[in-house]
């Protein structure tokens, strides 16, 4: 912590590193990473702020770490500490965040992103903390350790998705590595059927400016473009002093780069195989909208697993998934490119289930008589993992009521 909250670094001046110090100031700070002392040695470098200052290590006592600031700049409370190239031993969850996990499950969190994890290790131990409290919440790792992307692969297996944390990540790999590790994470996250996230500084600018950088707005369309989940904003909206604005201003940034996504559902297809019958009628329901010039897909579905599935691939075809469990309907969406409807599976007879959905979509002026849609259903009702039946639907319903946005 610093007696004022933020001090202004100056190139070329010392500043200390002191496990010690419980209120620091221009000259030194404490802090709760206690292990630093063992982990850097003279002429390391210390990236800290995602970047926006530097030091470099100059000696290294029992509880001091003396330093040179190399690029000066803006430091505050509660800021990150990275070494250039990695290796602090720095554990991904420290005793905050382990009460933090046990807060998160007690508020009902959807999502709980984990910092730093370097191995499937700190995933699961993430797992295990949330099943001990009673929480069901996907879990996110947030890759921002050269580690991380050594075990990527592993870390994705026992995940539900990842944060493509640009800041951090690049204070250890460098800046110039991070857009193709972007690209190479979110497709990543695709063919694992995981999620995928990207952040940091995406509107760096409109924190003060009414309007992005034209290299910003290259950067959020292109991350929509490699296939991302969601683009997340931090200190844009955070402290920013146009958060309303920028929020639209990406929207729409989103909206019209997914006008230009490239469908390749044949060459997707090409050499798959698929284990679980809920997981082929999701692939199928893709193929027939590719080929079939299908207005929807409707997707009945208890825990979203069967439309996470469908919007792994890119159709250019919108994804309404109908769910009577509302954990899964707000888990959903942050899936790309689904509507997720909250639906009281009061009818437990199929073709019942299908009329109203039609009835729905028709209301919302998503479709009209005449158009085809897909609906992918199981049975008996409301079993989850029970998809097995896919129908190719004519629209023949007329509107009852206009319904000027679909429930979310």
């Amino acid at each position: 912590m610093l007696k004022t909250g933020k001090v202004n670094l100056q190139s070329g001046q010392s500043f200390a590193f002191d496990t010690d110090c419980e209120l620091g100031d221009e000259n030194k700070v404490g802090l709760d990473y206690k292990e630093l002392v063992k982990d850097v040695d003279a002429g390391d470098i210390l990236i800290l702020n995602d970047g926006q200052v530097s030091m470099q290590v100059i000696s290294v006592s029992k509880n001091i770490v003396n330093c040179s600031v190399v690029n000066g700049g803006i430091l505050s409370d509660r800021k990150g500490i990275n070494r250039q190239g990695g290796g602090l031993s720095a554990p991904a969850l420290t005793q905050k965040d382990r009460e933090d996990i046990i807060t998160a499950a007690s508020i009902g969190a959807d999502y709980l992103a984990v910092s730093f994890p370097k191995s499937a290790e700190d995933m699961l131990e993430a797992r295990r903390l949330l099943d001990e409290a009673g929480s069901n919440a996907w879990t996110i790792a947030k890759i921002e350790r050269v580690e991380a992307i050594e075990n990527l692969q592993k870390i994705l297996q026992v995940s539900n998705g990842l944060m493509v944390a640009r800041g951090d990540l690049a204070t250890e790999v460098g800046d110039a590595a991070v857009p193709a590790l972007q690209k190479k994470m979110i497709k990543m996250s695709r063919d694992c059927n995981r999620l995928a996230i990207t952040a940091t500084q995406m509107m760096e600018s409109m924190i003060n400016s009414p309007v992005p950088t034209r290299a910003e707005v290259s950067d959020v369309a292109n991350a929509v473009l490699d296939g991302t989940d969601a683009v997340m904003l931090s200190a844009e909206t955070a402290a920013g002093k146009n958060p309303v604005l920028t929020v639209e201003t990406m929207s729409k940034i989103c909206v019209e780069a997914e006008k230009f996504i490239e469908v390749t559902l044949d060459k997707d297809f090409l050499n798959r195989t698929f284990e679980r019958i809920d997981q082929s009628i999701a692939m199928a329901s893709l193929f027939v909208a590719g080929h079939l010039k299908i207005k929807a897909i409707v997707s009945f579905t208890q825990s979203g697993s069967t439309a996470l599935w469908i919007s792994r691939l890119n159709s250019k075809v919108p994804i309404y998934a109908f769910t009577p469990d509302e954990k899964s309907r707000r888990r959903m969406a942050l899936y790309r490119a689904v509507e997720p409807i909250f639906l009281e599976y009061e009818l437990s007879d199929r073709e019942a289930l299908i009329q109203f959905s039609e009835q729905h979509l028709v209301d919302a002026g998503v479709v009209e008589v005449g158009d085809l849609i897909v609906i992918t259903i199981g049975e008996p009702i409301g079993q989850s993992g029970g998809t097995n039946t896919m129908k190719i639907v004519k629209v023949s319903a007329l509107p009852v009521k206009t319904r000027k946005q679909l429930s979310l």
